[in-house]
């Protein structure tokens, strides 16, 4: 897949990262990760200490794939409101969900608090403030049941959203706890900490074959060597479906911009991860280097071409939206890309469990929080692994009930 394009910002905050040899000859082991990103690095976190033989494999450099356009807002709260998720799932299950993905937060801060190379996490709050007057309704209902089930939320009225920040909107819903990080440093740092730990790692390494029995699959490389594993964790982020669709998954191509670095932040209050309701909506956060991310203005096609002709367009579109939030910040576009981003039609990140495929575990954190959604999904596929057990494993499973998509 033609998953990115443009002038990528992550890769530079790394001076020659740690490499790995291709495979070279014929091994076997308990659990093969396909795919180098932060869903693999994640897997493998779940796993090295668990007296298996693992091996993770990239086809390209570990980090390079997704990981690298990914702008990393952390965050429980998703694409689909959590009133959205209660239509769809029921209160109970929609409420699990997001309290999984809000302790998925408190693993990934521990797991960056542990890595050799800081992976810059630090906890944000959000601002999702109503794109309009008609959005105040569904955001008072989102915040009481957000507030219901423990959340640590406040409504903010269209006064109170001017004494903090220099704009207004005519409401907003103000999270604590969420957070921001280098998705790249994140990936490259838990990957080599997963290889001190004993797990056996492979760039440049492609599957090109498969033999699929009921005990092991078997696989051909395109350098002539074969893994033979019990397990397989297919961990390629959106390359995925090139191994089994999912009808609940969904592509749409995004965009977003790296700014040069910005000296004041005195306007930007708590410099709070910002969003809103208007869908496609423009997210902002800012970065370790006091750089700031935009994202968004996603377009419905799936065309590569098509997605990068927009990217000139929608790279200044982006910094005027800023503008219109923050007049008196004055950036330009130093990185930018073009990407596709995948989600699914219920809004729920999906663990796929195939007939076809025994013993494989498809890992589709999609969605806008795809770092928090794999985190959760790691964990269960380590749990399902090793003991064949997970309390939460239904929730996420791709034949649970969907809706009726037109």
């Amino acid at each position: 897949m033609n998953l990115q394009s443009g002038k990528l910002y992550w890769p530079t905050t790394i001076n020659n990262p740690h490499t790995y040899a291709p495979l070279e000859g014929d091994i076997e082991c308990d659990v093969l990760i396909i795919g180098g990103g932060s869903s693999g690095a994640q897997c493998a976190y779940y796993l090295w200490d668990k007296g298996l033989d693992v091996v993770l494999i990239d086809k390209d450099k570990v980090g390079h794939g997704s990981t690298s356009s990914n702008t990393a807002l952390i965050q429980y709260s998703g694409d689909k409101m959590f009133y959205q998720l209660i239509n769809s799932f029921g209160e109970n299950t929609a409420a699990d969900h997001l309290k999984l993905c809000s302790t998925a937060i408190d693993e990934i801060e521990s797991v960056c608090k542990s890595l050799d190379m800081s992976p810059d996490f630090t906890r944000r709050d959000s601002l999702y403030y109503a794109s309009y007057q008609e959005d105040v309704v569904t955001l008072q209902k989102e915040y009481d049941y957000l507030k219901k089930h423990g959340f640590d939320v406040d409504f903010l009225t269209s006064k109170e959203i001017g004494q903090l920040y220099l704009f207004t909107k005519p409401a907003a819903i103000y999270s604590r706890n969420d957070g921001e990080l280098n998705p790249y440093k994140f990936t490259v740092g838990l990957i080599e900490k997963a290889h001190t730990k004993g797990i056996r790692v492979f760039e440049e390494t492609q599957v090109h074959g498969k033999k699929i029995e009921k005990d092991y699959t078997l696989f051909h490389t395109t350098n002539n060597s074969t893994i033979k594993a019990r397990h397989v964790v297919m961990a390629a982020g959106y390359e995925c479906q090139e191994f089994n669709q999912d009808k609940n998954v969904t592509f749409v191509s995004s965009y977003a911009v790296v700014t040069n670095p910005v000296e004041d932040f005195s306007s930007w209050y708590k410099r709070t991860l910002i969003w809103e309701t208007a869908r496609p909506y423009i997210y902002m956060r800012t970065t370790a280097d006091h750089r700031i991310i935009i994202g968004g203005l996603d377009e419905n096609t799936t065309n590569p071409e098509k997605r990068d002709s927009m990217l000139p367009h929608k790279k200044q579109q982006l910094i005027q939206e800023f503008n219109k939030l923050f007049p008196n910040i004055h950036v330009k576009p130093e990185f930018y890309l073009g990407a596709f981003y995948g989600g699914t039609h219920d809004g729920m990140p999906t663990l796929g469990i195939y007939d076809d495929f025994p013993n494989w575990y498809f890992l589709m954190g999609y969605g806008d929080n795809g770092m928090v959604y794999s985190m959760v999904l790691a964990k269960i596929i380590a749990d399902q692994i090793t003991t064949e057990s997970n309390a939460d494993l239904n929730i996420y499973l791709q034949n649970r009930p969907l809706l009726t998509y037109k």
